[in-house]
């Protein structure tokens, strides 16, 4: 649900491929995505599940290979989840993340590429379909992996991230213009509610090297919340000194968003993960954002006693 830039870039970009080497492709989205992803090539080719769910049912229907991307588990689907559970034909799941379902026939997976953006692009480039990668094509997968590593602020410790990024310009795409279409469209009203939040609805575990945010409903009513408009925020606390880790909660009409985004390594994500279910998976509704809090406390502190040795360390040699 409310794919991001990574997302929309790895699928749009798969998308031309497939569709310049002549074969018929249909992109689903669970829902809306952010309005400044709706220049990429092919975004009025995508069907939204949550707008027009008869049209996405044909679309699976009428297909012979269901390609999953960007995502690990089917609870991140949303109403979209039954759909995929029970598709006939065989599927695919194309992801960076950790701990990757079992829900397709095969499963490409690989935590150390910076995003799925990037994953794909290796994946192409080992095939004969990799002569099918355009400019467009190109736009695209730049735009996923721009976007997952914070305009390559984080996530990019493997030089391969910048081969592909040099490869991808040989082939004509234009980084100032990308940058500036998805970084430079925000509206007054976005600017506004981070401010507040990194104000009024911050949080930070100095001693996790942890920071948590959260935006309300109220929130999103007076600062008129588009979807989209909290891409980013996640990443804003990690630029405090000591902090590594960062969680922002979301709230919805009848569930509790939350993502996350890390500089430390994958007993980070396993915390998490015990703590809220996963990554993007929505919590119990009455859990209020306190309560959270509270929970992510005690379970820092308890569920993993050696965690803050272990982000000791990082800071002291270094992220991994």
């Amino acid at each position: 649900m409310n794919p991001d830039g990574d997302a929309m870039g790895s699928v749009l970009g798969l998308w031309r491929v497939l569709k310049n080497a002549g074969l018929k492709v249909k992109v689903v989205s669970p829902t809306k995505y952010p309005e400044f992803y709706h220049w990429l090539d092919g975004h009025n080719e995508v069907i939204i599940h949550s707008h027009h769910p008869k049209q996405s049912a044909r679309a699976l229907d009428e297909s012979d290979l269901l390609i999953c991307m960007d995502f690990n588990q089917l609870s991140r689907l949303g109403d979209m989840k039954s759909l995929v559970e029970n598709y006939a034909g065989k599927k695919m799941l194309i992801d960076h993340h950790p701990y990757p379902g079992t829900f397709t026939d095969l499963i490409i997976s690989d935590i150390t590429y910076s995003s799925t953006a990037e994953l794909i692009f290796a994946v192409l480039q080992s095939t004969k379909l990799g002569q099918y990668i355009d400019k467009d094509a190109a736009t695209s997968f730049f735009t996923g992996i721009m976007t997952d590593t914070g305009s390559f602020d984080f996530n990019v410790s493997n030089p391969n991230t910048f081969e592909v990024v040099a490869q991808l310009t040989r082939m004509g795409i234009d980084q100032l213009d990308i940058h500036s279409k998805v970084y430079d469209n925000y509206s007054a009203d976005r600017m506004r509610l981070l401010g507040f939040c990194l104000s009024n609805r911050m949080i930070v575990y100095q001693e996790y090297h942890t920071a948590c945010m959260y935006i309300t409903l109220e929130d999103q009513k007076a600062f008129n919340f588009k979807t989209g408009d909290n891409e980013g925020f996640v990443n804003m606390p990690l630029s405090i000194k000591g902090v590594v880790f960062s969680v922002l909660l979301l709230k919805k009409k009848n569930t509790l968003k939350h993502r996350s985004d890390r500089k430390a390594n994958l007993l980070l994500m396993r915390c998490l993960k015990n703590i809220l279910m996963g990554e993007g998976t929505a919590t119990q509704p009455e859990e209020s954002f306190m309560h959270l809090y509270q929970k992510l406390w005690i379970s820092l502190s308890n569920y993993c006693p050696n965690l803050k040795i272990e982000l000791n360390n990082q800071l002291v040699n270094g992220y991994e």
